[in-house]
């Protein structure tokens, strides 16, 4: 038992982080998809597109899944872009993961 039980947390613990590691991924590509369809909307603006990624990561759990997030969003004639960056929380002490996702969308236009 003495041997089985450390190996045992070890396995325990590496799930429950990679757990961790996968949710927020999940949500910061979220948030940065949400931003980029938002910045691309015809008459919006990348200010928008960075807004709508902060609320949507405050939706999602807020500094519970993503801690110390930068979001940067960038627009010009043809494609919006934002960028997610924040540190998972962890079960490693002194181990702090960094999560960076982004996502990009053609900006709207009427054609003729």
């Amino acid at each position: 038992m003495v041997v089985l039980m450390p190996a045992l947390f070890l396995l325990m613990f590496t799930g429950m982080q990679a757990a961790l590691i996968y949710h927020a991924r999940t949500v910061a590509i979220a948030a940065a998809q949400e931003g980029a369809r938002t910045a691309a909307v015809q008459y919006s603006s990348a200010a928008a597109g960075d807004v709508a990624a902060e609320q949507f990561i405050a939706s999602a759990g807020g500094e519970d899944v993503l801690r110390g997030v930068t979001v940067t969003a960038t627009r010009d004639a043809t494609t919006a872009s934002v960028v997610v960056a924040g540190v998972t929380m962890t079960v490693v002490p002194g181990w702090t993961p960094q999560v960076v996702q982004s996502a990009s969308a053609s900006v709207e236009r009427v054609t003729g």
